[in-house]
C-alpha cells in the first residue's frame, strides 16, 4: 500500500490468446493503466502457441478489451499498452523456444530500459505449469542474480492432497515457495478483502466475533448457469474441487481467523492456515451425515460430460473449527449450479436476546440479529434488527440497515484481477495461496473425495434447476433447528 506504482517489470503471459488472458488479465491491465497504476517503465509479452503477427495479436486484444468494458477505450490510455504489447508463438514443450523467450526479454528491457525483473503468468491448462516451470529454470529465467522473478498460477492447485503435493514439487524445482503466487480471483474481490477491515477496525462487531454471541455462519457460493463449455473439466473436478476447497476455505479463513500481527503477507497467512487446521477431521460417518451432495437435472446431458456421471454440481457440508474463538458454532457451506440466482455471501448469525420481557406482548419471538457480506453481485453488507413497530401496542419487525459498494464509491466493476497483478507486481503475497494452506484445504476434503469415491451405488439427489438445490441439503440445518436464509436477489 505504500507503494503508488508497482515495481518497473515485464509481465509475461504464457497462454496470451486464451480465454483468461482475453477476458480477465488484458483488461486488468488496461484498468491498471487507466487508474495510473502500472509501472514505468513497463511491457507485455504475449507467449501462445498460435502462429500470428504482433499487430494483429494487439488488434484482438483491443478488440476483446472493448467488448469487456462495453465501452470505447480511452485513446491515450489504450497507446500506452499498445505500444508495450508484444508477441511471439512457440511449443511450450521445447526447450529451444525458451531461448526466443529469453532473447526478446532482453530486446524489451534494452527498448524500454527495464529493469531485469519478470512476472511469469501461467494462463494455461494446470498439466503445463510443471513443464513451463522446469523450461523456464533450465534457461535460467528463475535465477533472481540481477532482479525479481515470479510466477502466477491459477486453479486447480491439484486433484487431491497427493497431486497437488506433486505439483508443488514440480514447481518448485526452479523457483521458491517465495516465487510462486497461487492466485484466487476470489481474493481480489473488494467485499472479500473488506473482511479484515470490517472485523478489525471496527469495535462494535470485534469483540462479538466469537462462540459467545455467534449462533451459526452461513457462507453461499450460487451459480445460476450451468457448466457451459467447461464439461469436460468440470466432470472430472465437481463443485467441492471447483469452488469449496479453494474459493470458499480461503472466505472462511478470513471470516474466522485471528488478528494477525501486521498486514504483511506472513502474519496474514499464518492465521489463515491455523483456520483450516482447526477444521475438525471427517470421517466416512461424518460424510454421509454431514455432507450433501446433488447433481442438477440434465447435467448428464452437457457436452463432454459422461452419461452416467456421478459428478455434484452442488455440495453442502457442516463444518466445526476445534478452537477457542470458534468451539461449537457450526459453520455451513453450499454451492451449486443452476440454481434459483447468482448470489455469493456470507451470513453470520447472531444468537437471539432473551424473550422474557416480551412474554405478556403481542411479540411472538424475538429474531436473531444477521450481518450479510455480499461478495456478488451486488457487493456489500447489510445487518438486520429488531425494530418496534409504530402505534400502541409492543409489536416488532426486522428492518435491515444496507451498505452498497457501487452506490457509496460510485466505481466502475473490476475484473478482480486488478488487485492481485498489482500485488504479485509489488511482491506482496497476501492475498495469494501459500502451498501450506493448499495442502490443508485438501486434507479437509480428501475423506469425502475417498468416501464419495468407493460409493458407487447410493441415490444422487437430482434437483430441479432454477430451484434451491436438492432438499436433503436443508436438514443439515433443520436437524439443528436452523434453516437456509434466503439470499437476496
Amino acid at each position: 500500500m505504500s507503494n503508488p506504482r508497482a515495481d518497473p517489470c515485464v509481465l509475461v503471459i504464457f497462454g496470451a490468446s486464451g480465454d483468461l488472458a482475453r477476458r480477465k488479465l488484458l483488461p486488468a491491465i488496461y484498468n491498471l493503466a487507466e487508474s495510473d497504476l502500472l509501472p514505468e517503465p513497463f511491457a507485455i509479452l504475449g507467449v501462445a502457441r498460435p502462429a500470428i503477427t504482433e499487430d494483429a495479436y494487439r488488434a484482438q486484444v483491443r478488440e476483446h478489451i472493448e467488448r469487456e468494458d462495453g465501452e470505447p477505450l480511452d485513446p491515450a490510455k489504450w497507446q500506452r499498452i499498445e505500444t508495450r504489447l508484444h508477441y511471439i508463438s512457440g511449443n511450450f514443450d521445447d526447450q529451444a523456444f525458451y531461448g526466443q523467450v529469453q532473447t526478446a526479454l532482453a530486446d524489451l528491457r534494452q527498448k524500454y530500459g527495464i529493469a531485469p525483473n519478470y512476472l511469469f503468468y501461467l494462463a494455461i491448462p494446470p498439466e503445463l505449469f510443471g513443464t513451463v516451470g522446469r523450461r523456464l529454470a533450465a534457461a535460467g529465467l528463475a535465477s533472481e542474480s540481477d532482479g525479481w522473478r515470479r510466477m502466477v498460477v491459477e486453479k486447480p492447485f491439484g486433484y487431491d492432497l497427493n497431486s497437488a503435493r506433486r505439483l508443488n514439487a514440480e514447481l518448485t524445482e526452479g523457483f521458491g515457495e517465495t516465487q510462486v503466487y497461487r492466485i484466487d480471483h476470489y481474493l481480489g474481490k473488494e467485499t472479500v478483502q473488506n473482511i479484515l477491515a470490517f472485523r478489525f477496525a471496527n469495535s462494535i462487531f470485534e469483540p462479538i466475533w466469537n462462540r459467545r454471541y455467534v449462533d451459526h455462519v452461513q457462507m453461499t457460493v450460487a451459480e445460476d448457469e450451468g457448466i457451459g463449455s467447461r464439461g469436460a473439466y468440470y466432470d472430472k473436478a465437481g463443485a467441492l474441487r471447483d469452488i469449496v476447497q479453494n474459493h470458499m476455505f480461503q472466505v472462511l479463513s478470513l471470516v474466522s481467523m485471528e488478528p494477525p500481527i501486521s498486514f504483511k503477507a506472513e502474519a496474514v497467512r499464518d492465521e489463515k492456515v491455523k483456520v483450516l487446521h482447526a477444521v475438525t477431521p471427517l470421517n466416512a460417518a461424518d460424510v454421509r451425515s454431514d455432507v450433501v451432495r446433488g447433481q442438477y437435472a440434465g447435467y448428464c446431458e452437457e457436452p463432454h460430460v459422461a452419461a452416467d456421471s456421478r459428478t455434484e454440481t452442488y455440495v453442502a457440508l457442516r463444518l466445526l473449527l476445534d478452537n477457542w474463538r470458534w468451539a461449537g458454532v457450526p459453520f455451513y457451506l453450499r454451492t451449486g449450479k443452476r440454481l434459483a440466482r447468482r448470489s455469493t455471501e456470507v451470513s453470520v448469525h447472531f444468537k437471539p436476546a432473551p424473550f422474557m420481557l416480551f412474554r405478556e406482548t403481542p411479540v411472538e419471538c424475538t429474531n436473531p440479529n444477521v450481518l450479510v457480506l455480499r461478495i456478488q453481485p451486488d457487493e456489500g453488507i447489510s445487518l438486520s434488527f429488531d425494530a418496534k413497530l409504530p402505534g400502541p401496542l409492543e409489536r416488532l419487525e426486522t428492518v435491515t440497515m444496507d451498505f452498497s459498494y457501487a452506490e457509496h464509491f460510485h466505481q466502475e466493476p473490476s475484473t478482480g484481477y486488478e488487485t492481485l497483478l498489482f500485488d504479485a507486481m509489488t511482491g506482496d503475497q497476501t492475498l495469494f495461496h501459500r502451498m501450506d494452506m493448499v495442502e490443508a484445504g485438501w486434507q479437509i476434503v480428501q475423506p469425502i473425495l475417498e468416501t464419495w469415491a468407493r460409493d458407487t451405488a447410493s441415490n444422487l439427489p437430482v434437483y430441479e434447476r432454477g430451484s434451491r438445490g436438492p432438499a436433503e441439503a436443508d436438514f443439515l440445518l433443520e436437524r439443528d433447528g436452523r434453516q437456509w436464509r434466503s439470499s437476496r436477489s
